[in-house]
């Protein structure tokens, strides 16, 4: 097969294991800065140009896109879908997983555990945005942040008040959600791959540290899933339509929530931690379900 990466650049960890992992599995594996491609979008016949190439041939593609390039990137995968070209998560998926507001509605339509989480407008409603969680502590979420970034622990109603006022005086969007105590500072990164988890980690953040992202200083390692942590990912998964996913979980008093459905979640602390080629799971799955016209989204909303 020949397939195509879809990233930026070639040296990110991610990239470089999926284009050795191909290339194992005897594939023809190329990396496409996907920033760079343009498309001719009117023609009757789609086509994505790189390198003043027109890329026809592929059998498959990866897209690996940075949250701050969604739009672009999804515009390049949605191109590629019009040419028949499988794709190992639509660009649908990977848009609607992006929204963090439309993730979280659409994971609590299917019933799927989350934080008590608010949303509101106006700083007018401040008081009963704040009382829906259940108040102070609290965590508010810009919902735009990526990788911890645009997360405020408030531990005081009177915090709580002052953070959301600057974030919408700057008109950021935010959420607000109940805080979990009881997770300690530390989330589980299930690795989804087709219907099935292949790969965990625990997440723990440093000492007073209530964000447990790898790039804020956290710390991983190996963990047994339970059967209900293992469904929640798989279905969380579903729900957005992606077929690759990071599914984040808090192990709560009330069992297993989901805090984010990444489109693009990295290989390199999931590998090292569970000592799974994650890398070798993507190419198998596209190895096995690959074929022309195939995708379409089936996702209402």
């Amino acid at each position: 097969m020949k397939i195509a990466i879809l990233s930026q650049k070639a040296s990110l960890y991610s990239t470089r294991r999926l284009k050795e992992a191909g290339e194992q599995r005897g594939h023809q594996m190329k990396v496409i800065d996907y920033l760079r491609c343009y498309m001719n979008i009117a023609s009757h016949r789609p086509t994505v140009v790189y390198q003043q190439k027109p890329l026809e041939d592929f059998d498959a593609i990866i897209p690996r896109i940075g949250a701050s390039k969604t739009f672009y990137g999804t515009a390049v995968v949605r191109q590629f879908e019009m040419m028949g070209v499988f794709t190992a998560n639509e660009s649908q998926a990977i848009s609607r997983s992006r929204d963090k507001l439309r993730c979280l509605q659409l994971l609590a339509r299917e019933g799927i555990g989350l934080p008590v989480t608010g949303f509101a407008n106006s700083t007018k409603d401040i008081e009963g945005l704040i009382e829906i969680v259940g108040g102070a502590p609290l965590v508010i979420k810009l919902l735009e942040g990526t990788q911890g970034i645009g997360v405020v622990l408030a531990e005081t109603t009177q915090a709580a008040k002052s953070v959301i006022e600057a974030f919408r005086g700057l008109d950021a969007n935010i959420l607000v959600q109940e805080f979990i105590k009881e997770a300690e500072g530390a989330d589980i990164r299930c690795f989804v791959v087709g219907d099935k988890v292949v790969a965990s980690m625990k997440r723990q953040g440093e000492p007073g540290e209530f964000r447990s992202n790898l790039h804020r200083g956290g710390t991983a390692e190996k963990i047994k899933l339970t059967p209900e942590e293992r469904s929640t990912a798989v279905r969380a998964a579903k729900t957005m339509g992606l077929k690759v996913a990071g599914v984040d979980i808090l192990r709560s008093n009330h069992g297993p929530v989901v805090i984010e459905v990444n489109s693009s979640p990295g290989l390199e602390g999931i590998e090292a931690a569970s000592n799974v080629d994650v890398a070798s799971k993507i190419i198998e799955f596209i190895e096995k379900n690959s074929a022309p016209k195939k995708t379409r989204d089936r996702i209402q909303s």
